[in-house]
């Protein structure tokens, strides 16, 4: 979820393989990128890292679909409450990304990007579920200085953001390379730094 000034939650539902709260501390203001105002965050909660699955993995607020959620905005917006107690009532929804299969939790992801128009509180709301929230701002994520990729030991590659003591990966590192990429936030940043995924990890106290 972006503050003020554009965001991501996520909803998910059981899937199958395609067919083929804290805030961290803000950077000095330069010149916005393709229009992104230069105070714009991005809403970021840390798995805990006693869950079965993602577990200490950096994600946007999100879940699985509940009977009666209306629609993948209403999941997203649904568990973003619950995950971070912020405000649904002042977020505005912009639209929905295409699906996007997980093989390891085997969900259908649907990215839903949203307008934090009315910024509220947010804390963890369930140790069992979130280490962490924090909003991050997207000056830190599109600084070239804290971009990479990662590779795993089985040749898995992502986009990778460090970022407030975090490393920002996998799903939510491509939906957030993506975005920046699509819209003409990004500035050139050293596509040949591949950096192995557990010492990336391990450089800022997380784990695979």
């Amino acid at each position: 979820m972006v503050e003020a000034r554009f965001g991501s939650s996520t909803s998910a539902t059981p899937g199958r393989p395609p067919g083929g709260g804290g805030r961290a501390p803000p950077r000095a203001p330069g010149p916005p990128p393709g229009g992104l105002p230069a105070d714009a965050e991005v809403l970021l909660t840390q798995r805990a890292s006693t869950m079965r699955q993602h577990r200490g993995q950096v994600a946007f607020p999100g879940g699985a679909v509940d009977p009666g959620d209306d629609g993948p905005v209403d999941t997203a917006l649904r568990e973003a409450w619950e995950e971070t107690g912020l405000d649904r009532a002042g977020v505005v929804p912009v639209t929905t990304l295409p699906e996007l299969f997980v093989p390891p939790s085997r969900f259908d992801v649907t990215p839903v990007v949203a307008y934090w128009r009315t910024p509220s509180e947010v804390r963890v709301m369930d140790r069992g579920e979130t280490d962490r929230v924090v909003r991050v701002p997207m000056a830190d994520l599109l600084d070239p200085a804290n971009r990479f990729l990662v590779r795993s030991a089985l040749g898995y590659r992502s986009p990778a953001f460090q970022v407030d003591g975090m490393l920002v990966w996998g799903l939510t590192g491509g939906i957030l390379a993506g975005l920046m990429t699509s819209l003409g936030w990004e500035s050139e940043w050293d596509r040949t730094d591949v950096r192995d995924l557990e010492q990336a990890l391990a450089a800022v106290g997380m784990v695979l």
